[in-house]
């Protein structure tokens, strides 16, 4: 195996590294709940980026949240992980990036948010919109193949 060296889609996830807070909107059965927290980004070796985020869990409770993400020259696509402490879940990313250049796709199957046990299609979004903010979209395929989106959050760089 050659040692890896940063291509130009590693470039662009250096874009998430640092300090930041979000603010976060989520749909529940009880209407939309929001949120606020904290994550910080750093590199590794220029190739990854790994997120660590703690915030508050719709219905009260604290959560830390791991996410890494990274570009895979080989396979010439972005790939990646999340855990969070609230489940046994690790979600696997197979990603793409928009046409537009500022908004990175994480693609995921896992079970439906019902409880049925069915497994479903999810789709979360990191859309870099400045050097200092950046968005994220989770969203769930439904029965007729649209997709809703649950949760949206807006990041605001403190360093």
């Amino acid at each position: 195996m050659e040692m890896g060296k940063p291509q130009q889609e590693h470039d662009w996830l250096q874009q998430m590294v640092g300090e930041w807070t979000y603010e976060s909107e989520m749909q529940g059965p009880e209407g939309t709940v929001k949120y606020t927290g904290s994550e910080t980004v750093r590199s590794l070796g220029g190739l990854w980026v790994i997120g660590e985020g703690t915030g508050e869990m719709p219905g009260g409770g604290s959560a830390t949240m791991i996410i890494t993400l990274g570009y895979d020259t080989e396979a010439q696509k972005f790939v990646g992980t999340w855990i969070g402490s609230m489940m046994t879940k690790m979600w696997v990313y197979d990603c793409e990036m928009d046409p537009d250049g500022r908004t990175l796709r994480l693609n995921a199957e896992g079970p439906s948010m019902s409880g049925s046990g069915k497994i479903v299609q999810y789709q979360d979004s990191v859309e870099v919109v400045d050097e200092n903010t950046r968005k994220f979209y989770g969203r769930v395929q439904d029965d007729d193949g649209n997709w809703v989106t649950f949760m949206t959050a807006n990041y605001r760089r403190v360093s």
